[in-house]
C-alpha cells in the first residue's frame, strides 16, 4: 500500500479513526530535507503494510492542517494511535530512527 495524500478532508477518517498507528509525514515540494526522507517514507509504507498506516501532508496545500499539529519545520513525522498523537520525529533521519519510533507504537 503507498502512503495516503491526507488533506482536510479525510484527516478526522484516515488518522483519528484508524484501526491501526499511523505515521503521518508533513513535507513541502520545495523542502530539500523532505525530498530525502520520501523515498523512506514509501518503503516503510510499503515494508508495515497491515501494521502500520502511512499518509503525507503538503503544508503548502493544507496550511490549516500544519497549523493545527504546531509544524514549525518540515520534515515533520508525527505519530498517532487510537485517535491519539503519541509521538513525532523533527527533521531527515535514518530508516532505523524511524523504525526505532514506529516500534514503539505497533
Amino acid at each position: 500500500m503507498a502512503e495516503i495524500t491526507l488533506n482536510e478532508a479525510n484527516f478526522e477518517q484516515e488518522v483519528m479513526k484508524s484501526e491501526l498507528p499511523v505515521m503521518v509525514d508533513f513535507w513541502a515540494v520545495w523542502c530539500g530535507p523532505c525530498k530525502v526522507l520520501g523515498p523512506i517514507v514509501a518503503e516503510i509504507a510499503n515494508e508495515y503494510e497491515g501494521k502500520l498506516k502511512v499518509g503525507k501532508v503538503n503544508v503548502d496545500e493544507n496550511n490549516q492542517l500544519a497549523g493545527r499539529y504546531g509544524i514549525m519545520s518540515i520534515p515533520t513525522l508525527k505519530f498517532f494511535k487510537g485517535g491519539k498523537m503519541v509521538g513525532e520525529l523533527i527533521g531527515a533521519a535514518p530508516k532505523a530512527t524511524l523504525e526505532e519510533e514506529i516500534k514503539k507504537h505497533l
